[in-house]
């Protein structure tokens, strides 16, 4: 009977530590943007800037629904240097050089305003060619099926020879 209560116990535990353990679901390999300027100045490659807020649902629809697809995350690591910006960080930010503090007026990231072009819609996905590159924002949620142009756009480097309307003319998706 000892032994019964003990193995009963034992399995309680077990599942109470397992339960409350924090795994780490998300498959794009997200960097701060130090980390991205640091990898940047080794190995130039696009950018993404997923921009959000912490009170955006569809910023967590497109996080699980698109950025948690294998195919998509794949991508991106593989193509991309991934940031992720809360536009309404109040942390100090440097981008390129110039200083990005919190902007009291906008509520929001002076950074996120200048990816964003003031136009504050969350989420939005911002692709660079290059780190002072002009960003190209997508406002809304995106499927994983309507990313899939913009990201093969700039990841395959297609932006050098192509402009965007151009080169949809032949897309094939393939998500």
């Amino acid at each position: 009977m000892q032994k019964v209560a003990f193995f009963i116990v034992l399995l309680v535990s077990f599942t109470g530590i397992v339960s409350f353990t924090v795994i780490n679901k998300e498959k794009v390999k997200w960097m701060t943007i130090a980390e991205m300027q640091e990898a940047y100045k080794k190995n130039p490659k696009p950018i993404l800037v997923d921009v959000y807020t912490g009170w955006c649902g569809w910023c967590k629809v497109m996080d699980r629904e698109t950025y948690g697809k294998q195919n998509v995350a794949d991508y991106i690591n593989e193509h991309y240097y991934p940031v992720k910006l809360d536009a309404e960080s109040k942390e100090s930010f440097e981008w390129n050089g110039k200083k990005y503090d919190y902007n009291a007026e906008y509520k929001s990231n002076d950074l996120a305003i200048h990816l964003l072009y003031g136009q504050m819609s969350y989420p939005s996905t911002v692709f660079l060619s290059a780190l002072d590159a002009q960003p190209a924002p997508m406002p809304g949620f995106l499927k994983p099926k309507e990313i899939e142009a913009p990201l093969r756009f700039f990841g395959d480097g297609v932006y050098k020879t192509k402009n965007y309307p151009e080169f949809m003319k032949d897309f094939k998706a393939g998500w």
